[in-house]
């Protein structure tokens, strides 16, 4: 294969790659474009209307949660509240602390 024809060969898939990434490219947009067009056309009719649902949709409850949700709630709190001791506590204090404790033991036991 000669250099003008590896050339233009190049040329030729470099430009149907683009070519092609374009239209892709392109086809994703518009489709994006029609699904946005829909959401839009939706809402404008629920504000519209007034209306808190869409069409057909169930209605929803209330469901209150019971003994085993709150349970589980409270436990959640408290091991945040764990973790939020943990990581918020002075670890160079104790460090400190207890170099200071194990000193003065040692020092009263030389002595």
């Amino acid at each position: 294969m000669g250099f003008t024809t590896g050339f233009f060969g190049g040329i030729a898939l470099t430009s149907s790659v683009l070519y092609l990434t374009l239209h892709a490219h392109q086809r994703n947009r518009y489709r994006q474009s029609l699904l946005l067009q829909q959401s839009s056309s939706l809402l404008a009719s629920l504000v519209e209307e007034g209306g808190s649902s869409l069409p057909g949709a169930p209605e929803t409850r209330i469901r209150h949660a019971g003994l085993v949700e709150m349970a589980k709630d409270r436990w959640n709190d408290e091991l945040a509240g764990a973790v939020n001791r943990v990581y918020n506590f002075d670890w160079d204090r104790l460090k400190a602390d207890t170099g200071n404790a194990v000193a003065s033991a040692f020092s009263r036991v030389v002595d």
